[in-house]
């Protein structure tokens, strides 16, 4: 019979007894079992006026699982009791800087100050780097950071670990579908956006971002305007048009004299032209971005097609501006 097992019936029988209370707890200590020890500590706080030890035993209890909130008021009730307690004190100024610093990064991130949030979190994992439950809810939290920045390929790499330590966390499997989507790796996104739905089945975010997904994986394998264009999905307007210039001045029909080239240059000029028109128009372009492809008859039923027709249907269109097609370009 253990020790934790003896105590049970002392307890059993006696109740209110402190000095059983206090073993039991160091013996669920001993043996890893935080919340139950927790459970007696909490009644110890009501059976004794002086107990200092006990609530700096579940500061560090609730420190050590990474609960810096908990940890905070628990060791204010401790210097409650006794302002000059040194292990209290000690432990108090550790958890105050810790909580003050996660606090600061949460605030950074609603303000979207994302590399700052990052920093701060890296600051978190300095301040405390012996309790592995802070250093991984602060690469949970930078994961999320960098995905919201479009850090893609640095988003990957924290979620990925935070993930080889804690495979069912939602939250991270989102942000690391997310920056999958950014980086183009529909596949990947699909992937761990059905990881997640197993674990949260109910949470429309998963469901919307998988859908998003595969959209944009059967668009990816027709065409796509950014990559037409050569530009990055977050390009401004101002960027896309200067890309759009460039390649209609390299493309335009008339530098091209053989036939077969100039109809190659042909259709070529009418994918960029529409790539310009599908990525400078923002109801299209989100659309667009959401795996929708507003030049595509078959998914736009019953609108009318700009471009349909062919390069003929260019008449009168000038991709600089004004007139119908009857220049040269003359290149020094």
């Amino acid at each position: 019979m253990t020790a934790a097992a003896q105590l049970d019936a002392v307890i059993e029988t006696c109740i209110w007894d402190v000095a059983s209370r206090e073993m039991r707890a160091d013996c669920f200590i001993q043996m890893g079992e935080m919340e139950k020890a927790i459970g007696d500590l909490k009644a110890l706080s009501k059976l004794k006026n002086d107990n200092t030890q006990g609530f700096y035993k579940l500061s560090t209890i609730y420190y050590n699982l990474g609960d810096h909130e908990m940890s905070l008021n628990e060791v204010r009730e401790c210097l409650k009791l006794d302002p000059d307690h040194k292990q209290c004190f000690s432990h108090y100024k550790q958890v105050k800087k810790l909580n003050k610093q996660i606090l600061s990064a949460e605030e950074l991130i609603r303000e979207q100050r994302y590399e700052d949030a990052v920093s701060k979190y890296e600051d978190v994992m300095k301040t405390e780097p012996n309790v592995p439950q802070f250093s991984l809810l602060a690469k949970e939290r930078i994961c999320h950071a960098l995905s919201q920045a479009q850090q893609a390929s640095r988003a990957v790499s924290v979620c990925s670990e935070v993930l080889q330590s804690d495979p069912e966390n939602v939250n991270v499997l989102k942000d690391r579908a997310e920056a999958y989507v950014q980086d183009e790796q529909y596949e990947n996104a699909m992937k761990d956006y059905e990881t997640a739905a197993k674990h949260s089945e109910n949470d429309h975010q998963i469901k919307e971002g998988l859908e998003r997904a595969q959209r944009l994986l059967k668009q990816s394998q027709r065409r796509d305007y950014y990559k037409i264009l050569g530009v990055k999905r977050t390009a401004q307007k101002k960027e896309i048009i200067r890309a759009y210039r460039k390649l209609a001045q390299q493309w335009h029909p008339d530098n091209f004299q053989d036939p077969e080239e100039k109809k190659k240059a042909e259709k070529k000029f009418i994918d960029i032209a529409q790539a310009k028109e599908v990525l400078t128009d923002p109801e299209m372009r989100t659309k667009f971005d959401h795996g929708e492809d507003p030049m595509d008859p078959e998914s736009q039923q019953g609108h009318h097609h700009p471009f349909h027709g062919g390069f003929h249907g260019f008449q009168g269109f000038n991709p600089f501006g004004s007139g119908p097609f009857n220049f040269k370009f003359n290149f020094n």
